[in-house]
């Protein structure tokens, strides 16, 4: 599931507003506490989860890395009085934040097109350093970990959720689902995914002391059935955007995706640390 000079902001170029409809307002998997709860509401706890592990305070400035549609970064300053710079590769995707933080009349949030393995950003210009569901796509994984420490200030945190690799997958067994992973990039792009513990590697290795690494995979288990619904729900516009094909795809990579979390294959991790005082 890798492409050595893949480049997301195209994928997310073409996805952004049909994604809007499948993945819901937040683009990001969810956190089913009793498993029955709407993808909103499921969204809305995994964001929350990042928020206590962030552990924010009014004035602090945020960076949001792969910030996505800007919803996170909009409930961050609204609720929680900080400052945040969103970054992302993708220009539609800082239009669409953009855009988001306008209608919602919040002041102190931007959205710059920036890499997030080379985010051009001063030493120690943050208190806080957001990653949500966007490391996977950037296969120069520990580049994004040392930026992440660079330009966090003493004291300041970096919290980080994605999916995570569980096992070792052996290449008679990716030769063999070739077509399910080609499914799967057809749907999501090309991404990587690691164990929770080299994350936990990357940061300790960076200076930071990790506090939190915390294996999510039941709880996000129902993601798949509620993006399944939202499929159906939305078919007609989402073919207008994208195309049958794609829409195939993304239906298909539910299933695919499930039959992974339940195997053990793959699943969903945070992992939060602290760069030490001086």
């Amino acid at each position: 599931m890798t492409q050595e000079h893949y480049e997301p902001e195209v994928h997310y170029d073409r996805v952004t507003e049909a994604w809007a409809l499948l993945l819901g307002a937040e683009l990001h998997y969810g956190v089913f506490p009793t498993g029955s709860e709407p993808l909103d509401v499921a969204t809305g706890e995994l964001t929350a989860r990042m928020i206590q592990a962030a552990q924010l305070s009014a004035g602090q400035r945020v960076l949001d890395v792969g910030c996505g549609s800007g919803a996170p970064a909009v409930r961050l300053a609204l609720d929680h009085g900080v400052e945040v710079v969103g970054i992302t590769t993708s220009q539609i995707g800082v239009d669409a934040a953009t855009a988001r933080a306008a209608r919602a009349a919040v002041s102190g949030v931007t959205f710059e097109q920036r890499d997030g393995t080379d985010n051009k950003f001063a030493d120690e210009s943050f208190d806080r350093v957001w990653v949500l569901e966007s490391s996977h796509l950037m296969p120069a994984r520990n580049n994004l970990i040392a930026e992440c420490a660079r330009v966090l200030r003493p004291g300041g945190r970096v919290v980080l959720c994605d999916l995570i690799r569980r096992r070792e997958i052996p290449f008679t067994e990716v030769r063999s689902r070739r077509d399910d992973f080609a499914t799967l990039r057809a749907a999501f792009g090309a991404a990587r995914m690691d164990p929770l513990d080299d994350y936990v590697a990357l940061m300790e290795g960076a200076g930071l002391v990790v506090d939190t690494a915390v294996d999510l995979t039941l709880e996000t288990l129902p993601t798949f059935d509620r993006w399944r619904g939202t499929a159906a729900q939305h078919h007609d516009a989402v073919i207008d955007i994208l195309g049958a094909d794609a829409l195939a795809a993304f239906e298909a990579s539910c299933d695919i995706l499930e039959g992974f979390w339940r195997d053990g294959t793959l699943g969903y991790g945070l992992v939060s640390a602290s760069k030490p005082a001086s």
